[in-house]
């Protein structure tokens, strides 16, 4: 079935993957207690210190709910608090320098990390901060033994190795700086960063030749990596091969497409300007150590330590308008969307990220349910730049997403009026435009939207369901709508609503067998969701199994579907579906175009 409106409240922007996020371990209650016995244990009953010990339980459990829950701020204070009051608890004392990192609270973080290696001296998240600390204030050889001491796991040696790479070179040994880079991991993801920092060493170091050898081979590996792709260009235009940069990033864009940072770039090195190296010392290559870390753990799922790996970053290089991005696209993921605008108003204006900044703002204030702010927050970019489709595009996706199909309708337009000739990328703006007509009982300019989007992007599953979806539903066009509904399952085989598609359609055909298996495995796919379990009810109650459809009826209801299908379903739990004499025979296809069963 198309996506229901319910699901795309959030999902204004197409087809962004959910990443999972992955926490800290917690430590139950059970083991702060045995951790800090005098805290519950041998606290006497006496001159209010039960409310002393009711204070620290307090404090410790609402900040581990404000931690779980991601609010930074919250959390630091109140675990602050308990730590104050059990000043020698391990446990409180690592989550309390945890979170100041990840607060970026620093001069409390450094004086916790030091408390915390005296307990535990091989802490690496500790060790990581004394060492940036040592290295800010010019002693190397603390910052040596601090991240030597971080060497635990592959992540870690990876950060560690980097880090004193980069402290070699800032004692003006860059012969031993590229030979500790040489003794990383020979898999190949830890050679691209070898090669990366390679570069970026030896361009600090002042030896062009080497620095061009290493950003060739990572750029040969990664063509499409555009923070690869800009630190190589910016070393040649500063080596006098303007050219050659320009071919570089114009090749990073037909590997990656269009990025505003490279965009910028390449706008730069043809207007004739130079612009700096990537890193030019050593405080911004240690940044680009832990911003590179960070940016692909939280990526990848880790959002808690890939956090920290980016406050670290930002520790080293406060402007760097990258990791601040990476951040909040770190905490959108999380659904933090007021701890995603707090990043984003760091990204300064003249940053070639800012109106990508904007927009995504205003995505964040639609996750917060200020829709009218978000819309201003556009309405004003669409005013400053009116020449770019984005803008138009974001509103006309976040009213679409609460259903406002005729107010979105005026802002597609007006971003396809822009369109020359329309390309690959600009399906979805069709597409989302089908939506709104389909909506809106205008199937004559919906269909020609969709079949639009479809000819620009063939293999677009959302294309290919919502078509033969509708298709289906209308009996028309029903040899290419199966075959598109069977594409889409065939493209995304675990997405529940293109398996409902499937078993709906079979289902409208009069394919019952086909429908209920189909139907059952949407349903074990998307279980929570109303539409596909009020579909399953239906085919139960088609081929008889009519107590199983009033279960599937009464889950459906259960998950609060909208009003008007919530009253349709509870007719049919008072009941039953009306009985139709040759129901089957009437909804199947023309003969010879009959669907058979996957």
């Amino acid at each position: 079935m198309p996506m229901p409106s319910t699901e795309t409240k959030r999902n204004a922007i197409l087809e962004i993957a959910e990443r999972p996020i992955l926490r800290w371990a917690l430590l139950s209650l059970l083991i702060v207690v045995l951790a800090a016995p005098a805290a519950y244990s041998e606290v006497g009953e006496e001159n209010g210190e039960t409310a002393a010990r009711g204070t620290l339980l307090g404090n410790y459990l609402s900040g581990r709910i404000a931690r779980n829950e991601h609010d930074i701020d919250t959390a630091a204070d109140y675990y602050a608090k308990a730590l104050d009051e059990d000043p020698d608890n391990v446990v409180l004392l690592e989550q309390a320098f945890l979170l100041e990192v990840a607060n970026g609270d620093w001069d409390r973080a450094v004086t916790l990390a030091n408390r915390l290696i005296e307990t535990d001296p091989t802490h690496r998240i500790a060790r990581f901060l004394l060492g940036l600390h040592a290295t800010k204030q010019e002693k190397f050889d603390d910052a040596e033994q601090d991240f030597a001491s971080a060497r635990q796991g592959p992540i870690a040696d990876l950060a560690s190795t980097l880090s004193r790479a980069w402290v070699e070179q800032a004692r003006g040994d860059t012969d031993k700086a590229l030979s500790t880079l040489d003794g990383l991991s020979s898999a190949s993801w830890a050679q691209f960063y070898q090669r990366y920092h390679r570069g970026l060493i030896a361009d600090v170091a002042g030896r062009p030749d080497v620095a061009e050898q290493a950003y060739a081979e990572a750029f040969a590996s990664s063509p499409g990596t555009i923070r690869v792709a800009e630190a190589y260009a910016r070393h040649l235009v500063n080596n006098g091969k303007r050219d050659k940069a320009i071919v570089i990033i114009k090749t990073n864009m037909e590997a990656a497409a269009k990025h505003p940072i490279t965009e910028g770039l390449l706008k730069e090195l043809e207007d004739g300007e130079t612009p700096p190296l990537v890193a030019r010392n050593t405080d911004e290559g240690m940044a680009e150590v832990y911003y590179g870390i960070g940016d692909a753990l939280a990526g990848e799922g880790g959002l808690d330590l890939g956090l920290v790996f980016l406050q670290f970053g930002i520790y080293m290089k406060p402007e760097l308008d990258l990791a601040y991005v990476a951040l909040a696209e770190a905490y959108d993921n999380a659904e933090k969307y007021d701890l995603e605008l707090k990043a984003f108003d760091q990204v300064s204006e003249d940053s070639p990220l800012w109106l990508n900044v904007q927009i995504q703002k205003a995505f964040a204030l639609n996750g917060l349910e200020r829709v009218e702010d978000a819309k201003a927050t556009l309405e004003h970019l669409i005013e400053e730049y009116p020449d770019d489709m984005r803008p138009l595009d974001a509103l006309g996706n976040i009213l679409r997403s609460h259903e406002r199909y005729e107010e979105a309708l005026p802002y597609y337009d007006k971003a396809i009026a822009l369109i020359d000739e329309p390309q690959e990328q600009h399906w979805s703006i069709y597409y989302s435009r089908g939506v709104c007509y389909e909506r809106l009982k205008d199937w004559d300019k919906a269909e020609k939207d969709l079949k639009q989007a479809l000819a620009l992007k063939p293999e677009e599953s959302l294309v290919l369901n919502y078509l033969g979806y509708t298709w289906v539903d209308q009996k028309t066009n029903l040899k290419t709508a199966m075959d598109y509904i069977r594409k889409a399952v065939k493209l995304k085989p675990d997405d529940g609503y293109y398996v409902d598609s499937l078993g709906w359609a079979y289902y409208r055909l009069g394919n019952l067998d086909a429908a209920v298996k189909h139907l059952e495995r949407a349903v074990e796919l998307e279980p929570n969701d109303p539409i596909i379990n009020d579909h399953l009810g239906d085919v139960y109650w088609r081929v008889g199994r009519k107590l199983e459809a009033k279960y599937q009826w009464q889950q459906a209801l259960e998950l609060e579907p909208e009003e008007e299908d919530a009253k349709k379903i509870r007719q049919k739990l008072a009941d039953g579906l009306e009985d139709k004499p040759n129901t089957k025979a009437a909804e199947r296809t023309p003969p010879g175009e009959a669907p058979t069963a996957q």
